[in-house]
């Protein structure tokens, strides 16, 4: 167990208001890893509220990130969604003039904490971009670079985990004749597996992903679609998507954010399905069903 999160094993469960007993929640059938049942917060929101200089881009948001599910983040463009996941690995930490307050706990670990080892963190909870965004190197260096600053170094071990890193996002059968070739010679669609098998490679218990797929066409996106789904069971993984059929598609649960006096805020979470068929806010049900947005 990696000593950032201490543990866990201590870590609340869901209430009852996210868990209606009359209708368990399950994933069903998984290749990736086992159903969870029984739903258990590992991230836990309360009263987030973020700031870029005086405007407020995100305020008071509160809700629970569920372990080993897929949580789809919808909602129209600049209502906070990319910026609440810059919140949970820091990289709010980058921007000047940034303010957040709230709190923040990944498993046991206050994420505002000033001792927190931030480059640990982000090695705990990685990020995907919207733009396939390799390393302008060669297919094994876009691998090797990440493993070898968080002090893998040995040969065998760097060679063993980038073959699994690339098996398990569908790339090594398409690639392992050619690992010294420059990832930027990849297909769009094989550039976004090859960054995800650049997170993957580091172990991470959480991976963001801000609209994995919009850069992406048909064919490209179904694949890195599909390999998404298969992440569930073994990754947390938060994804910010336009695509409402992807995210119904997808996703175990769904937070739908809006903009209200020029800041962002959620209106509604809950699983994807209720979200999609049976909303309890007006808004809500406008956004899913085209009326709004």
């Amino acid at each position: 167990m990696s000593p950032l999160f201490g543990d866990e094993s201590k870590a609340p469960v869901a209430t009852e208001a996210a868990v209606d007993s009359a209708d368990p929640y399950t994933l069903g059938p998984l290749q990736a890893g086992p159903p969870c049942c029984d739903p258990e917060p590992l991230i836990r929101v309360e009263d987030l509220s973020l700031y870029y200089g005086p405007k407020p881009a995100l305020e008071d948001v509160t809700l629970d990130i569920y372990r080993g599910c897929i949580t789809a983040l919808i909602g129209p463009s600049g209502c906070g969604k990319t910026s609440f996941l810059s919140v949970l690995n820091r990289l709010t930490d980058l921007i000047p003039g940034c303010r957040v307050s709230g709190r923040i706990r990944l498993g046991t670990l206050d994420l505002h904490d000033p001792n927190l080892d931030v480059q640990t963190l982000r090695r705990e909870v990685g990020m995907i971009f919207q733009k396939p965004a390799p390393f302008p190197l060669s297919i094994r260096r876009n691998l090797e670079l990440p493993l070898r600053e968080h002090g893998v170094t040995k040969r065998s071990e760097l060679d063993g985990v980038l073959e699994q890193a690339l098996r398990d996002v569908g790339l090594w059968d398409e690639v392992k004749e050619r690992l010294d070739a420059s990832a930027l010679a990849l297909s769009g669609g094989q550039q976004q597996r090859l960054c995800i098998a650049r997170a993957l490679a580091l172990k991470p218990r959480v991976l963001l992903m801000d609209e994995p797929c919009s850069a992406l066409d048909p064919i490209s996106s179904g694949v890195v679609e599909d390999l998404i789904r298969s992440l569930c069971g073994r990754y947390t993984v938060v994804i910010v998507t336009h695509n409402l059929a992807q995210a119904r598609r997808i996703a175990n649960y769904a937070g739908f954010f809006w903009v209200r006096e020029r800041a962002g805020c959620l209106i509604e979470f809950g699983r994807c399905h209720q979200i999609f068929e049976s909303p309890t806010h007006a808004l809500t049900a406008a956004y899913v069903s085209g009326g709004r947005g």
